[in-house]
């Protein structure tokens, strides 16, 4: 076995490059997202610097979790190929290490990174996530505003006790229980419009909606405002889960239960369990990533050919990350199973960096 001095060197180079790595990537699509939010809310008074760097703060984690494969994928290979140049490889098989015993620290290290990841990291992007759709939601004002941003509107049908409603909304939080910058159409038994009701927020309580700041418009008369609004539904948190929550919005701990409760309204679970299973085989996916950057770096070893062999061990990393997103979206759409969606990609990564490894190694 390789000895705890070693082993914790080795670790600390591959932590600290995936360190140097992830964070710097963070910074550099925190600048970008921070301007390109204040490009959009250039024209909104009501808007200020404080108010963007911190959408872009709150943001920020919910990109860089797609960020982190490739962050160890390049960590781990700038850590094999410095290891490798500086003649530190050499010395470990001159004591009769293996490629085994100099990787194993680096896997262990992303193994817990990828389960910091999924059991930390998740639930904190989720809160951040929800916060920011909120943020932007009194950034940007109306709906139609947020659509002409770009930003994704959610859309709910209901049964009423008059008659059958649309509810539009920019925004969701709580697990759909609050929404922002809602529209409200609202049809009689017989298709007519009955009226139109606009409201900054709108709260879901005991068989209502409780809309805020309430602008109503019937066609026929005048606009009438209401501090207080309510619309009658036959909603529950779990019925409106299904349409207005995304799962990448959805803590880790939270995923079981959202699944149970999907289920019991007669919705589809499929997407979180897929989210689910594709969180619990993270750690596994980066540690696929760590055996394809111990494949480059052992042949840098060896063989020479630096950087051909850093392109080909890049173009494979991507391709996993291409394939591990081409199984999510079958799982999603229902063409393989949530779980085999999930954990082939990791699983074959794996496989397939383990096989070869043992091929440069033992021959």
């Amino acid at each position: 076995m390789i000895g705890p001095t070693l082993g914790f060197y080795f670790a600390r180079r591959f932590a600290s490059a995936v360190a140097l790595i992830f964070f710097g990537c963070v910074g550099l699509i925190m600048l970008v997202d921070f301007l390109e939010m204040a490009r959009r809310t250039a024209d909104r008074e009501n808007v200020t610097t404080a108010m963007v760097a911190l959408v872009t703060l709150y943001r920020a984690p919910a990109f860089t979790e797609q960020l982190l494969p490739f962050a160890v994928l390049f960590g781990a290979i700038a850590t094999f190929v410095l290891l490798s140049r500086g003649l530190e490889l050499v010395v470990a098989r001159a004591v009769g290490l293996s490629a085994w015993q100099f990787t194993a620290p680096a896997l262990i290290v992303a193994f817990l990174i990828g389960v910091f990841a999924t059991c930390v990291f998740n639930p904190v992007s989720a809160e951040f996530k929800e916060r920011a759709n909120e943020l932007e939601s009194q950034m940007f004002g109306s709906s139609a505003t947020l659509a002409a941003t770009g930003k994704r509107d959610f859309w709910v049908r209901q049964q009423g006790i008059d008659g059958q409603a649309i509810i539009q909304a920019g925004a969701s939080s709580q697990g759909g229980r609050v929404l922002s910058s809602v529209v409200v159409y609202e049809f009689s038994n017989d298709g007519k419009l009955m009226e139109r009701v606009e409201a900054r927020t709108a709260t879901l309580g005991d068989g209502a909606w409780i809309l805020n700041d309430a602008r109503v418009l019937v066609p026929g008369q005048d606009l009438q405002t209401f501090d207080t609004y309510l619309i009658a539904t036959n909603l529950d948190p779990a019925q409106v889960q299904d349409n207005l929550i995304a799962p990448e919005t959805v803590p880790f701990w939270q995923l079981p239960a959202a699944i149970r409760s999907a289920e019991h309204a007669g919705f589809g679970a499929t997407r979180y369990r897929l989210q689910f299973q594709s969180l619990l085989a993270r750690p596994f996916l980066l540690v696929a990533m760590v055996l394809i950057a111990a494949v480059v770096g052992l042949r840098v070893f060896r063989f020479g050919g630096v950087g051909q062999t850093i392109l080909g061990g890049v173009a494979a990393g991507f391709l996993l990350y291409v394939g591990t997103k081409l199984a999510e979206d079958l799982g999603e759409a229902g063409i393989v199973h949530p779980l085999a969606a999930a954990w082939f990609p990791a699983v074959a990564g794996i496989v397939m960096g383990a096989l070869i490894l043992l091929h440069r190694e033992d021959g």
